[in-house]
């Protein structure tokens, strides 16, 4: 293939008018790690050569690609997974990189899996010496960058653009770019669109060997990290809240104390950086506030309100929950996942702006869609509520899927 020198010289301008703030958020917390990683070279060596590289912009996605990558570490494959914000590094690493990479005693037990932030584009031509091997490119969502599937098929990989979606608010910027993303299409192999709308949109923006294959995320039954006794008092979870979503749920929680004086409100930020602002703002409240972090569900005891202040609990915390408001739906954030909360049958609330997730909540029976002024009403009618369960199939979707990854070149 040709290389795309108009391209990378447009990268290379990009990163120099750039590159003093990306020096100066290199300090903060937020992006201590992910940006010396991705823009200048940090850990940039791959241990292994990969068969199969998976990547995925953050949390929410690399977790739905479990099934998948668990199904292929039986194969005796090595696997590279790539991903950009802080959350989805960290739980990449924890479900997927355990001993098995590490340990080349186990190599001829199980299939390799690394664990990357995806370099910038400028730094992605680094890798061609690792990707002699590699099979096949999965790459989820909307991360649609240029040299990333360009590195791919400059080796022959199979180039495959899963769980493909495109909200209505950001089909006008692509359009803007149709000439651009037109050739990164090119690149393209096969594209799986999560329902018949983002179909439409991805061919309007050049996408071709557009098939509708569903959200991953159903492929993805929840499992317990551990197992917590549900406390004998009414549990109100906010979950995967963002600014201003807080002060809504709080509201909304302290008028249900009045009648329900035993309720109890976990609220779990979706961003780890505004744990300690969202810890502050709790505490002017009248209400007893306890960290998560600090005690546990043991906080039961003695809070009215607790801060999940850590990763990986929310499925822990779904299972015991009563009532689960779903944030980044009350802002315009575009909504986060039904289907975890609803596997678990809790009473599920949502805000309106769900336009990134459409698909889940088709498959959520009894999840109440609602604006912000109507959430304190509708907590107060918990009692009237029914509970959510998860209707789509996908008995087979998983297998279907591995046939399409590891039959890609044959």
């Amino acid at each position: 293939m040709r290389f795309p020198y108009g391209y990378y010289l447009l990268c290379v301008f990009v990163y120099l008018i750039a590159l003093p703030f990306l020096v100066i958020s290199s300090f903060r917390q937020k992006h201590r790690y992910s940006l010396p990683a991705r823009f200048f070279t940090r850990d940039l060596n791959l241990t292994y050569k990969p068969h199969y590289w998976f990547h995925a912009c953050s949390f929410g996605e690399v977790k739905s690609l479990e099934p998948i990558i668990s199904a292929l570490k039986k194969t005796h494959t090595t696997i590279l997974i790539t991903t950009i914000t802080q959350t989805g590094y960290e739980e990449a690493k924890r479900l997927y990189e355990t001993s098995d990479s590490k340990d080349l005693g186990h190599q001829e037990e199980k299939g390799q899996v690394m664990v990357k932030y995806l370099p910038f584009e400028l730094f992605l031509p680094v890798w061609n010496r690792y990707l002699d091997e590699l099979k096949c490119l999965i790459v989820t969502e909307a991360e649609i960058w240029k040299m990333l599937f360009f590195v791919a098929k400059a080796h022959n990989a199979h180039t495959m653009l899963i769980n493909a979606r495109i909200s209505e608010r950001s089909l006008k910027n692509y359009l803007r770019l149709k000439w651009f993303y037109r050739g990164v299409f090119k690149t393209i192999d096969s594209v799986l669109a999560q329902s018949q709308l983002d179909k439409s949109r991805l061919e309007m923006v050049g996408a071709h060997n557009v098939e509708v294959f569903g959200n991953l995320k159903v492929l993805n039954a929840p499992k317990l990290g551990k197992s917590y006794v549900k406390p004998p008092a009414f549990v109100v979870m906010g979950a995967s809240t963002h600014k201003g979503e807080e002060k809504l749920i709080l509201q909304a929680f302290m008028s249900l104390k009045k009648t329900t004086p035993d309720a109890i409100l976990l609220i779990a930020p979706r961003h780890p950086e505004r744990f300690s602002d969202v810890y502050q703002s709790l505490l002017q409240s009248s209400l007893r506030v306890a960290r998560f972090s600090q005690k546990g569900l043991e906080a039961i005891e003695s809070a009215e309100v607790i801060l999940v202040d850590v990763l990986g609990e929310l499925v822990n915390l779904y299972a015991i929950s009563d009532v689960v408001i779903l944030g980044g739906a009350f802002a315009k954030v575009g909504g986060h996942n039904p289907l975890e909360p609803a596997f678990f049958h809790t009473k599920l609330i949502s805000g309106e702006y769900i336009f990134n997730q459409r698909a889940l909540f088709e498959c959520v029976k009894n999840a109440y869609i609602i604006p912000p002024e109507k959430l304190e009403e509708t907590l107060l009618n918990h009692k009237n509520l029914s509970q959510s369960s998860v209707e789509c199939a996908s008995d087979d979707k998983l297998h279907q899927l591995l046939e399409k990854i590891t039959h890609a070149n044959r």
